[in-house]
């Protein structure tokens, strides 16, 4: 009996290592990063705005525990989550708070400024039964990499930072927006910046993950 407790207690120890690398608000970014596609430290760091000694402190945390992976291009070093359930137990975590804890659904509702209603949201199921008949134009706000990587089909690939330039290329009608999460600002922002030039547009609820993740269709390259 002293034994088998022993080696629980080892497997609980080996279960807590998971759950102290995601006990970091930067690790946690730098995972929903990764479940969006491959990215190099270099990549990681310029996304995120963090440096590059911590970005690498923090990958190799997540190394450790298993949780991503790596590959050589040339020179460069890049990294991928270790496989779909790392990016479901993300999900889930954040799902799980959002339900449970106040402070994190307060925060949240802070974060994108949902508790004025001043970006209209749209669930994954009207989007895609929106999407089916053609009565909306979906715009991926994401960098175009993660795009390639992966995308909801029939969206158009149309990065934040280049949303003001291209309004012109638009479809009238309704919009809809996406990014890559519940906890992804860029669509949100999207969404305020098209109604500020009288385009009525909606963000999708959550995100590309979670559209994944539900078993939804995706598309991959231009």
């Amino acid at each position: 009996m002293e034994k088998q407790m022993m080696e629980r207690g080892t497997v609980l120890d080996e279960l807590a290592v998971v759950g102290k690398a995601f006990a970091s608000a930067k690790r946690l970014e730098i995972i929903e990063l990764l479940a969006q596609s491959e990215h190099s430290v270099e990549q990681i760091a310029r996304t995120t705005g963090q440096g590059m000694s911590s970005v690498s402190a923090h990958l190799q945390i997540l190394r450790a525990a298993r949780l991503v992976r790596t590959r050589r291009e040339g020179t460069r070093v890049i990294y991928r989550v270790a496989g779909p359930d790392v990016a479901t137990l993300y999900a889930a975590l954040g799902a799980t708070a959002r339900t449970h804890s106040p402070d994190v659904q307060a925060a949240l509702t802070a974060y994108l400024g949902l508790g004025g209603g001043e970006v209209d949201q749209i669930s994954r199921a009207e989007l895609a039964r929106r999407l089916k008949s053609g009565a909306v134009t979906l715009l991926d706000v994401r960098p175009l990499e993660e795009y390639d990587a992966g995308h909801i089909p029939g969206a158009v690939s149309v990065p934040l930072a280049e949303l003001t330039d291209r309004l012109a290329e638009l479809a009238e009608g309704e919009l809809v927006a996406y990014c890559r999460g519940a906890y992804c600002v860029l669509a949100h922002d999207a969404v305020t910046l098209l109604g500020t030039r009288d385009r009525h547009a909606l963000r999708l609820e959550d995100g590309f993950l979670e559209w994944r993740l539900a078993g939804l269709p995706v598309a991959a390259g231009a």
